[in-house]
């Protein structure tokens, strides 16, 4: 009797013992899950696990430059930098910049790498990541033009990119007879050139590139905005934005982003950048 009692002892704590290993295994799954979700894109709330889809407006040089898949440039690098910490694959689709915050919001893309600007009447549509870019504006003119600043334009037609900042300077901050929009940046500077517009008000770096690989075109005058570019995602993808974040501040902190500053525009991120 004794001995079956050891027995059936013996027995129940081997159950015991059994159970509380499958309940510490499924603790150890399930976090396990959460682990690998963070780096595969699992609990990053992607339209489709392990791939960030990214809705990009382009050509916009030095951000933007050529078609998917064959596409590169400043906003592409640091996203792809993104998407390799983030251990999800990074793929693009082109689309309208005038629409791009609302495709964004409405679920056709994950994320936007499109030279965005962070203003608060866009953050009412979708929600931003930390800057990794900051920008200033640019008047462009043609090569011995009387227009030397802003002031000048008095009169005058002035192109720009449909949706940009740029855009809504030249209507709020000037007394253009005409703001004339263009569906790329590329369309505003081709107006330039032909004739079509008198002056055009874009992002600087974008006006350098036009200087140096169009020709017959020249910087009027720099035009300080201090503008912060981020990613734009959607406003309920918290997990998403959380995670691309705390992408960014690796790349602030192991010197990818100030290479690739170096690189695309030949100087150091600003502060507003690297502590932003």
């Amino acid at each position: 009797m004794k001995k079956r009692l050891l027995a059936m002892m013996a027995l129940f704590a081997l159950v015991l013992t059994a159970g509380f290993a499958v309940g510490c295994g499924d603790d150890d799954d399930d976090s396990g899950s959460d682990t690998t979700a963070s780096g595969g894109g699992g609990d990053l709330e992607l339209l489709e696990d392990g791939q960030l889809l990214v809705g990009t407006d382009t050509p916009f040089p030095p951000f933007e430059i050529g078609q998917p898949p064959d596409i590169s440039g400043y906003d592409i690098e640091v996203m792809n930098a993104i998407g390799e910490k983030l251990g999800v694959e990074v793929t693009y689709q082109d689309t309208g910049f005038d629409t791009i915050f609302r495709d964004v919001a409405n679920g056709q893309f994950d994320s936007a790498a499109a030279a965005s600007t962070i203003t608060p009447e866009r953050q009412e549509k979708v929600n931003f990541t930390d800057p990794y870019y900051e920008a200033q504006q640019a008047l462009l003119v043609p090569e011995g033009s009387d227009i030397a600043t802003t002031a000048d334009l008095g009169g005058v037609i002035v192109g720009a990119q449909d949706g940009t900042t740029g855009e809504t300077f030249a209507n709020d901050e000037t007394d253009a007879s005409e703001v004339r929009g263009f569906p790329e940046g590329p369309d505003a500077v081709a107006a330039l050139s032909t004739g079509q517009v008198e002056a055009v008000i874009i992002d600087q770096p974008v006006a350098v590139d036009a200087v140096e690989k169009t020709g017959g075109v020249e910087i009027a005058e720099e035009i300080p905005t201090n503008e912060l570019y981020g990613f734009a995602v959607a406003l309920d993808k918290t997990n998403l934005v959380e995670a691309m974040n705390g992408a960014l501040v690796e790349l602030k902190d192991d010197g990818t982003l100030a290479d690739l500053y170096q690189q695309y525009f030949q100087t150091d991120p600003p502060a507003s950048v690297l502590d932003g």
